[in-house]
């Protein structure tokens, strides 16, 4: 019964989020029990370039350390915002959703070409938290139930949390910039006065992810069950609030 509970909740979680986060825990799982190795998945382009380790270009995406509160912290963040967008500003779109996974992995790949970064699932979780955050403006936040802000603070309080943890915060900040990246081109350039749409999704991904235009609509989790429930960086602890008249829907 249990396992059948388990089971429905997770098919309900939709597709791109599902896919994204089980990747993670799996590789994370496998590494903890010495079936693979860091170093197997670790982004190197010599390794990649000269002796085609292609699966580095994903699998550096998918780690993020052994089982810890490092772990736990970036999984809270990479399905919650992952899933927001997924069933908020990307619903019935799901190839444009893919297309901007593409598109943000490769602007880090090049990055971390330049930067020597080694795993990057931490700035792809940034970059998702960047985009949900300006597409939801007037959200009200609770960061650990100290900090209450507006969603598009809550990347710079992330990277404040990683200063106070002695953490670097060059993989945030690639994480910002690739998410800027993507808001401007998609959200910002094209409503200019002389602006115009840059980023089409490629038509493949489209015919591969999009369901037919008679398919049923995927219904998202109403607004208080959506995932999450934890005080950091959190949208439905009590005192949210988002101001109507201003809210935008994309």
């Amino acid at each position: 019964m249990a396992y059948q509970t388990f089971q429905q909740e997770y098919m309900q979680i939709p597709p791109v989020t599902r896919a994204y986060t089980t990747a993670c825990v799996v590789t994370t799982l496998a590494v903890q029990l010495e079936v693979i190795s860091p170093f197997q998945i670790y982004f190197n382009p010599d390794l990649i370039f000269q002796r085609y380790q292609l699966w580095r270009l994903i699998t550096n995406f998918v780690f993020f350390g052994t089982f810890g509160f490092n772990f736990l912290f970036n999984m809270i963040f990479l399905y919650r915002y992952c899933r927001m967008l997924e069933e908020g500003s990307f619903r019935g779109k799901t190839g444009d959703f893919v297309f901007m996974f593409i598109l943000g992995g490769s602007i880090m790949t090049i990055i971390a070409c330049f930067a020597s970064l080694v795993f990057l699932g931490q700035a792809f979780t940034i970059m998702l938290v960047y985009v949900w955050s300006r597409r939801n403006p007037y959200v009200r936040m609770s960061f650990f139930g100290i900090l209450t802000f507006r969603a598009p603070f809550l990347p710079w309080v992330l990277i404040g949390f990683s200063l106070l943890l002695g953490n670097p915060i060059i993989v945030d900040a690639i994480g910002i910039a690739c998410g800027h990246i993507y808001y401007f081109l998609e959200d910002v350039f094209p409503l200019q006065e002389h602006g115009f749409k840059i980023l089409h999704t490629p038509k493949i991904l489209k015919w591969l992810f999009d369901p037919p235009a008679d398919a049923a609509a995927y219904e998202p989790l109403p607004e208080q069950d959506r995932p999450g429930g934890f005080a950091w960086g959190n949208v439905g602890l009590g005192g949210e609030e988002e101001e109507p008249q201003q809210r935008q829907d994309q």
